[in-house]
């Protein structure tokens, strides 16, 4: 369970960076008012905001300063809410539901969605840029480069197209792991490392740490992920429920049972959380977010 400090430390973040957010998605161009619209439609008022919170956690374990982590915990929610614009469209995984209402697409058109997850991903890595964000050009390429990374052929963009490769047909355990630590892990560790990153603090001797962490927990959220798939309700989940294995997509529960795949989220939870406490401060709120990731009501 999380601590009282935790929930009052989660509630001032969230709000932070929603206000964050909804001033830098606004648009004063007239012409362009129902592409903002749309943007703000695709970020604001909706999700765990899990992301951002492990930049925030893990850079108060590194001392970063408030003002640069906002930037960057915006920025990486901003990159995860294009992905589920251009998920959700036809081409992808086809879906009408996003937390909880009509996916973008659905809402307002396959155009006005493919042109929302465009610009979210070039208003993300402005903000790592931004002068206004009071990171040192060597950090801010660090930044940079960690996000691109998770973002691409080697991370979510990657494990999108494996993901999708993967219809119809049977993976293996191995197969279904490549695939999560890119599509859903990628961006999860980038968070980790990104929040570390932005930390004063010299951060080699915990570079192991940090990885087993992140990995861990990147990994066992896409777990949680399937069995929720398979366990919980479209209401609880706030997309469509059972979908990936309407569509013959393999997921841990299909192809390794659910008492399997409980076990695996059980063993990377106490992984995670072992690593959690091998940094600066037994890992501060990263360690409530390791509840928060793998004891989602399943």
């Amino acid at each position: 369970m999380t601590s009282n400090s935790f929930d009052i430390w989660r509630d001032q973040q969230l709000e932070e960076i929603e206000k964050f957010l909804t001033k830098h998605l606004a648009n004063p161009r007239n012409r362009l008012n129902k592409l903002s619209e749309a943007m703000s439609y695709a970020v604001l008022d909706g999700g765990k905001r899990i992301r951002p919170l492990l930049v925030m956690a893990a850079g108060g374990v590194f001392d970063a300063s408030k003002n640069g982590l906002v930037y960057v915990a915006s920025a990486v929610e901003l990159i995860h809410c294009y992905s589920l614009v251009h998920d959700d469209m036809p081409c992808m995984d086809d879906d009408d539901l996003r937390r909880g209402r009509k996916t973008v697409h659905k809402k307002y058109n396959d155009a006005t969605a493919l042109l929302v997850g465009d610009a979210l991903q070039s208003l993300a890595f402005g903000l790592l840029a931004d002068e206004y964000n009071g990171l040192s050009d060597h950090v801010k390429l660090k930044l940079v480069c960690e996000l691109s990374n998770a973002s691409g052929i080697n991370g979510m963009a990657g494990g999108q197209f494996l993901d999708l490769e993967f219809v119809g047909r049977n993976a293996s355990r191995a197969e279904l792991e490549e695939m999560h630590s890119m599509k859903t892990g990628a961006l999860l560790a980038a968070c980790v490392q990104m929040g570390a990153a932005t930390g004063s603090a010299t951060q080699e001797e915990y570079a192991e740490p940090l990885r087993r962490y992140s990995s861990a927990l990147g990994l066992g959220f896409q777990v949680v992920d399937d069995i929720l798939d398979a366990t919980a309700t479209t209401d609880t989940l706030g997309k469509t429920a059972g979908k990936d294995a309407k569509n013959s997509k393999p997921t841990f529960v299909t192809v390794l049972g659910m008492e399997a795949s409980r076990e695996i989220a059980d063993d990377l939870e106490r992984q995670a959380r072992a690593a959690a406490k091998e940094l600066p401060r037994e890992g501060g709120y990263l360690i409530d977010l390791v509840d928060v990731v793998f004891n989602r009501d399943f």
